[in-house]
């Protein structure tokens, strides 16, 4: 895959992902704000569900955003496209579906199954 089409993709998914990184954090927070409000216990604990909800998806943002910031330093390295594992060359449809693909099809498949 062409390099700048390689940093478009990611930069495209970063920002993506950032957004949705701070509405998460955001509703967590209006979450947390919301277990001080006054109601029955039935009442508290929908906050505190939707909270621990907000934190599982924060966290799997955050996860996502280091997998595109090892892509991007792949990038600067000069190892993008090819296996963190085998060294084998990714496909370019892989990496126009996951920019920050760091396995080829096969070894991520692999991965899965063990």
């Amino acid at each position: 895959m062409d390099e700048q089409r390689a940093r478009a993709l990611l930069a495209a998914e970063r920002a993506e992902v950032q957004d949705l990184l701070t509405g998460t954090e955001t509703a967590g927070q209006d979450d947390r704000s919301a277990e001080n409000e006054t109601g029955d216990i039935a009442d508290r604990a929908q906050p505190l569900a939707a909270e621990g909800m907000d934190d599982a998806i924060a966290a799997s943002l955050r996860d996502r955003l280091a997998v595109l910031g090892r892509a991007e330093q792949r990038l600067d390295d000069g190892t993008y496209g090819r296996s963190v594992r085998s060294g084998l060359p990714i496909p370019d449809e892989r990496l126009e579906a996951d920019p920050a693909a760091e396995l080829t099809f096969e070894e991520a498949a692999d991965e899965q199954r063990s």
